[in-house]
Formats: structure tokens, sequence, C-alpha cells
């Protein structure tokens, strides 16, 4: 599986990528975490605000703040 984070590096998108970590050790699920600042890229997701999440070439949250409860949704599926 693998994760992108999509942000400038912001505190929410730093802060979107310890809810995504914290989830995957809680949930036991393994993953590549990726943290991707580059706005290109960020833009061929079609996402214009970020923290964005992505996995599996999936937006799945954009502009906010996942909780873990969502995120481990995410990873179970």
């Amino acid at each position: 599986m693998k994760i992108e984070i999509l942000g400038s590096g912001c505190s929410k998108c730093k802060n979107t990528k310890e809810v995504v970590e914290k989830a995957l050790k809680n949930s036991g699920v393994e993953a590549e975490v990726i943290k991707v600042e580059d706005f290109e890229t960020i833009l061929n997701y079609g996402v214009m605000i970020t923290p964005a999440v992505v996995i599996n070439g999936e937006v799945n949250s954009v502009g906010k703040i996942p909780d873990e409860k969502e995120v481990k949704k995410w990873i179970t599926e």
C-alpha cells in the first residue's frame, strides 16, 4: 500500500502525516508513507487545497486533517 500526504509542509500537513502513521501503527497495516510537496504532482491529482491523503492513487481526503478512525477505515477496506 502506498499512502501519499500532499501538502506544502505546513503544520496541518505534518499533523496529517502523524495521524496516518499512528493509524497504520495501531491497525497493524504496513504501508509506504510519502510526503509530496511538489505542486505539479499535487495538481495532477486535482487537489487545490491541502493537506490531502492519497491511498494507492485514490484521493481520500482534501483540505482537512482526517481523524484516525477515518484513516483506519480507508486502510482496511
